[in-house]
C-alpha cells in the first residue's frame, strides 16, 4: 500500500495544502514520483547478511515502479528472493539550502523475459561497463518524500 510513513499524513486530493513543519515539507507521492522522473540516478539499499548495502544505479520510473538493469550479484541476488528494497533519490541547491529526498520501499523481483518484451523498450541503460542484461523492478508499495523549503525573506 502506497503512503506515507506511520505518524505523518501527506496532502491528499488536487487541492491540498501541503503540510510544512520546520521548514519541511512533506510531498504527496504524486509529487515524489513526479520527482523522481527527472532524475536518471539513485541508490538501492539492500540488506546483505543483515548489514545495509547501498549501490548507485541509473533508472527509469515506469507507472510508479523503478526499473534499472544490472549484472549478477547482490542486488540481483536480493530481486531473486524478492527482498523488500529502499530506493533513494534525492536533489539539493547547496547556495539556497533547498532541495528535496524521495524514498519508494517495496519488494524487487527480476522482470520475466515475457514480461521484457512488453516494457521494451525501457528508456534507461546501463551506464556502467558489462554485461547488464538483467531488469530489476521495485515496486513502489511505500512511496515519501519531503522537500526543504526556502525560507522566506532569505
Amino acid at each position: 500500500m502506497r503512503g506515507q510513513p506511520v505518524g505523518e499524513r501527506a496532502p491528499t486530493g488536487d487541492d491540498a495544502v501541503p503540510l510544512v513543519t520546520e521548514g519541511l515539507e512533506v510531498l504527496s507521492e504524486a509529487e515524489c514520483l513526479a520527482l523522481v522522473a527527472t532524475r536518471a540516478i539513485g541508490r538501492v539499499a539492500v540488506s546483505v547478511a543483515a548489514l545495509p548495502a547501498v549501490f548507485p544505479v541509473n533508472y527509469c520510473i515506469r507507472d510508479g515502479d523503478v526499473y534499472f538493469r544490472t549484472a549478477p550479484g547482490t542486488k540481483l541476488d536480493a530481486a531473486t528472493r524478492e527482498a523488500v528494497v529502499a530506493f533513494q533519490v534525492d536533489d539539493f541547491e547547496a547556495f539556497g539550502h533547498t532541495g528535496w529526498s524521495v524514498l519508494i520501499v517495496g519488494p524487487c523481483a527480476e522482470v520475466p523475459g515475457e514480461e521484457l518484451a512488453e516494457l521494451e523498450p525501457l528508456r534507461v541503460q546501463p551506464w556502467a561497463h558489462g554485461d547488464r542484461h538483467h531488469v530489476v523492478r521495485i515496486r513502489s508499495e511505500l512511496v515519501s518524500g519531503r522537500r526543504i523549503a526556502a525560507l522566506a525573506g532569505g
